[in-house]
């Protein structure tokens, strides 16, 4: 199984992407973590509507579209405990489903994109820096499946 993180955004601090490496290879063989950054669109005086549009051009040109499950962080989305999202890393793994989970840009999503997704969560109550938002959720997809493996690293 590969679970694909599609995040809008080039640049991260390199403190993330330390943190994001230091996660990343932690994954076993058989779930697969990518993670694919698709470039902002630039903000100027364009519309809403067009930052969205070419965001998400780019966004459903990361994502293969046969069989991958997508499921977009939004802050409207729901609310997930680590132990949800293991029962819902589990099912993905047991449905064979490939997975893109997307992260949006500074202005969020196409709200039609988001709507065509197969399934909407979110990470906090708190609005979080989107290099933030990809470790927190690296880090929470790599307890997930050491909570479904018996790996000691998730405590109760």
């Amino acid at each position: 199984m590969r679970l694909r993180v599609v995040a809008v955004g080039q640049r991260v601090p390199d403190w993330a992407q330390t943190a994001w490496d230091d996660y990343a290879k932690r994954f076993p063989p058989e779930l697969k973590l990518e993670l694919r950054a698709v470039k902002t669109e630039p903000r100027g005086s364009k519309s809403l509507e067009t930052l969205y549009a070419a965001e998400r051009e780019r966004i459903e040109a990361a994502i293969d579209r046969n069989g991958m499950r997508v499921v977009v962080l939004d802050e409207r989305g729901t609310n997930l405990t680590t132990k949800a999202l293991a029962a819902r890393l589990q099912y993905w793994q047991g449905e064979g489903d490939d997975v893109a989970l997307v992260i949006g840009g500074p202005d969020g999503l196409d709200p039609g994109f988001k709507a065509a997704a197969h399934e909407r969560i979110r990470l906090s109550d708190l609005t979080l820096p989107h290099a933030m938002v990809r470790v927190l959720l690296v880090e929470q997809l790599y307890r997930a499946w050491s909570l479904n493996a018996g790996h000691p690293y998730h405590r109760e």
